[in-house]
């Protein structure tokens, strides 16, 4: 008998690992003696399977944004001219010091309302994504410091411009030293989505509230909640992985 691969070991200590978690977790539940509606659920699944799609696609979208913000926003606190990098400074203070909600709440009623944007799927992906961007930027700015002088001055001795050496040089090996952070940061971003609730957007977890309210039901709502977040993120997780493990490779 072969001995099982590398991959095939690791699953099946997942495949115990799970099943041990899931018995703790089952021998907690039985001992509160809830009584559960899981009906309740599947009558409200239309609901629960729209508002999983709303936040795929406000997070899909808040995370595009906010890579290009994060980008931006590094590029800016790394310029030549000090009114720019006083300027992404303060931006990047302004977002990362004051609460998320608070924010929601301003750019939504006020700001918002201020410029005419009557689309809260618009308002609430834009300052999601300005809001994990400014997070971001930090991880690409650490990630850009941390390459050595001498890659820059071997890239001028070859002839790179400042473009040239960003381009060639400095990010293939920052994004291999952010990819870690920039993965928790993403996967934030997803479970962040929640609090856009207060501007009047039905995502999953508001979805789960109406559910919970109509049914007179406390906890089954929350586990599939749950169960619908891990579907996104573990997958993201794995792929920053993969991704890690290639960089690592060409580098």
């Amino acid at each position: 008998m072969k001995p099982a691969t590398p991959p095939v070991r690791s699953l099946l200590w997942a495949l115990l690992l799970l099943a041990g978690v899931s018995l703790v977790v089952y021998a907690l539940f039985a001992r509160v003696h809830y009584t559960w509606n899981w009906s309740a659920v599947w009558d409200y699944r239309a609901q629960f399977y729209w508002g999983w799609l709303t936040t795929l696609g406000v997070s899909l979208g808040a995370m595009l944004l906010s890579l290009v913000v994060g980008f931006a926003l590094m590029l800016g606190r790394r310029a030549p001219a000090a009114p720019v990098r006083m300027l992404c400074a303060g931006i990047v203070e302004l977002l990362r010091g004051s609460p998320l909600l608070v924010q929601l709440l301003v750019g939504y009623y006020i700001v918002a309302t201020a410029l005419r944007v009557e689309s809260p799927l618009l308002v609430g992906m834009v300052l999601l994504g300005f809001f994990e961007g400014a997070y971001l930027s930090e991880i690409f700015r650490g990630a850009v410091e941390s390459i050595g002088a001498s890659q820059r001055e071997a890239a001028r001795a070859v002839g790179f411009d400042r473009a040239q050496t960003y381009r060639f040089v400095i990010i293939p090996q920052a994004v291999r030293r952010a990819l870690p952070g920039v993965t928790g940061q993403l996967v934030s971003l997803i479970k962040d989505s929640s609090l856009l609730s207060v501007i009047g957007i039905e995502e999953l977890v508001q979805k789960v509230r109406i559910l919970n309210s109509g049914s007179y039901t406390a906890l089954e709502g929350y586990l599939p909640l749950a169960a619908a977040y891990l579907i996104v993120t573990l997958p993201l997780s794995w792929y920053a992985r993969r991704l890690e493990g290639r960089f690592a490779y060409e580098t």
